[in-house]
């Protein structure tokens, strides 16, 4: 069983990070350019990651599969992680402008983008997934606009009036928060499209995350990457390790089942989701941290969640 969830995992996350390898071939042979890279990040900002969390958020069957003490756990600790590691990275971080990527980095996991399969595969359902991703995922995108916001490299004036305005201005204008709030509306009031333009969404909704992958492997800097060596590794330790070691736990003693522990073990442990950079990049930021951190995290997580399914059988969780 330890081999099958190992293979399983593999075949997860090992074609994403050879994706990135991919596009960072097609760079260096000059088949996609600087340009590319840029178009595309802003497509997938304002178009391709819209339409796949809206239709996340739409199809995840709010009313049917609320549970209100599962959400505010998904909820709480959440908020943990990220108010914790934010303030950890402002006191040890050395550079400052490296802050808000580090931080995305090491607690927004790829819950909709990889979850679903790796819980279906876990607790042979997934029917907590989409609870998990309500309590969750709205908090990652509401406080990734907030920390890129107010650790942005492009502000000299540390105002704080200003910086305030600044953040709210980018929750309440980010197209990928008004995706999942709407999202959220149509899945509460069942309401749906017609199939063909459920179709059509869904097929662009389909180019995010290869999109995204080929971009970060285009952006892959070695030397710049070697010299974040170190926060990179650390965010991953936190992403994959320490966060989970922290939390099942808890998960375990407030007495959730199969499904549930799943769903929680993929938005503390899964890898870092490739729309980290997309959002970097388009707040600002440098991105090559947020990429190392995402190939990385990509890299590790078939063996990091294998040893926290077989963990979590061991002490009867699942």
């Amino acid at each position: 069983m330890l081999i099958d969830n190992l293979i399983f995992s593999l075949n997860a996350t090992m074609p994403l990070f050879l994706v990135m390898v991919v596009g960072w071939f097609l760079k260096n042979k000059r088949l996609i350019s600087d340009e590319f890279v840029n178009v595309s990040n802003k497509l997938n900002f304002n178009v391709t990651l819209v339409c796949l969390l809206f239709l996340d958020m739409k199809d995840c069957g709010i009313k049917e599969n609320f549970d209100g003490k599962y959400v505010l756990y998904c909820f709480v600790v959440t908020f943990v992680c990220i108010v914790a590691t934010w303030i950890g990275a402002r006191i040890f971080v050395k550079d400052k402008s490296a802050i808000a990527e580090f931080v995305q980095g090491s607690y927004r996991g790829s819950a909709a983008v990889l979850g679903m399969a790796l819980i279906a595969n876990v607790a042979g359902d997934t029917g907590m997934g989409p609870i998990m991703i309500v309590g969750a995922v709205p908090l990652y995108n509401i406080f990734a606009v907030i920390i890129l916001a107010v650790e942005s490299p492009d502000d000299k004036e540390k105002n704080l009036k200003e910086l305030a305005r600044k953040a709210v201005k980018g929750v309440c204008t980010n197209p990928i928060i008004l995706s999942l709030f709407a999202g959220m509306i149509f899945s509460f009031f069942e309401w749906d499209f017609p199939q063909i333009v459920n179709k059509t969404m869904s097929s662009i909704a389909s180019l995010t995350t290869p999109l995204a992958l080929l971009c970060i492997g285009a952006s892959f800097k070695g030397k710049a990457a070697i010299k974040m060596l170190g926060p990179t590794v650390v965010a991953t330790l936190i992403k994959l390790v320490i966060q989970p070691l922290v939390f099942l736990p808890i998960a375990a003693k407030l007495g959730f089942g199969v499904a549930e522990m799943a769903a929680v073990l993929i938005m503390l442990g899964a890898p870092t989701t490739p729309s980290c950079y997309i959002m970097a990049k388009n707040m600002g930021h440098e991105g090559t941290l947020t990429a190392s951190i995402v190939a990385l995290t990509t890299l590790l997580s078939a063996f990091t969640v294998t040893f926290w399914v077989f963990f979590m059988k061991t002490f009867g969780w699942i």
